[in-house]
């Protein structure tokens, strides 16, 4: 993964869009104000570091040391906000957490043997939270319909750049996150949908290509600076304005371990006059 995101972690942390307040409030409140969360491929703390101002603890994981390094730094010293090293196949040796949230990680996982781990380790009350892509029919793994990408997927096959690097993502498998979270120990879903208005010029858009795994700067190499003329080129003949409007949409997806039924028909049952 360190390979993966090599020289990407500026760029992330300045051009990947956040979630926005509405959608971390909503995550602090499903998990509690006195929670220790754990960010699992937390990047630059895109969650992690908001996260961390409503809740009790954040642990912020992450296989990439620029990743860490940048969050460190735009962190500033927020409190309670703990920076390591690490992957899914470390749970086990982690600091205690009591919930785990996800953003654009799990897609990278091997989401079964994950989640049949959390089922081990989290306690009782323990929520996976996935922070991302909404469940739509045929639509690729961003979280939002993208004006740019006939211009981007141009430009990155004329480079021999494979924007589905993610091999276990749910649009490679057939299988959403929804699919496999109901299928799992947490099975218990509830989901809220956010929404907002973006603006992007040029010059942010290449950031936001710099930041992906399959166009990151190690993967480009000496062909970075030709890459940005012909993508920076390509989207001004798109679009001589340099201005895309985009529509962001984020789902904030809350999974938990059923009730027992019993525990769960005593909650709804009538009490008697």
């Amino acid at each position: 993964m360190e390979d993966l995101f090599g020289g990407a972690a500026p760029y992330y942390a300045r051009y990947r869009p956040g979630y926005g307040r509405a959608a971390i409030d909503h995550l602090a409140a499903a998990l509690g104000a006195d929670s220790r969360v754990l960010d699992l491929g937390c990047g630059p703390g895109t969650i992690a570091i908001p996260l961390a101002r409503r809740v009790r603890s954040v642990l912020a994981v992450d296989p990439a040391r620029e990743m860490l390094d940048e969050g460190r730094r735009l962190a500033d010293g927020v409190p309670n906000l703990v920076w390591l090293p690490g992957d899914s196949t470390v749970l086990r040796a982690l600091p205690p957490f009591e919930h785990v949230v996800m953003g654009r990680s799990f897609h990278w996982m091997d989401r079964r043997s994950v989640l049949t781990e959390l089922g081990e380790v989290l306690p009782p009350g323990g929520a996976v939270a996935l922070v991302g892509p909404v469940k739509r029919q045929g639509e690729p793994w961003q979280p939002d319909s993208q004006p740019w990408q006939p211009v981007e997927v141009r430009v990155c096959d004329a480079f021999g750049l494979d924007i589905r690097t993610a091999a276990t993502s749910f649009h490679a498998t057939g299988e959403h996150h929804h699919d496999l979270l109901a299928a799992s120990p947490f099975s218990s879903l509830e989901s809220r949908i956010f929404s907002r208005r973006l603006t992007w010029d040029v010059d942010g858009l290449v950031g936001l290509q710099l930041s992906y795994s399959y166009s990151s700067p190690a993967r480009l190499g000496e062909r970075l600076p030709a890459f940005v003329e012909a993508l920076r080129r390509a989207l001004l003949t798109d679009n001589p304005a340099g201005r895309w409007e985009q529509t962001l949409v984020t789902e904030v997806l809350v999974a938990r371990r059923p009730e027992p039924a019993g525990r769960r028909d005593r909650r709804q049952r009538p009490s008697s006059a």
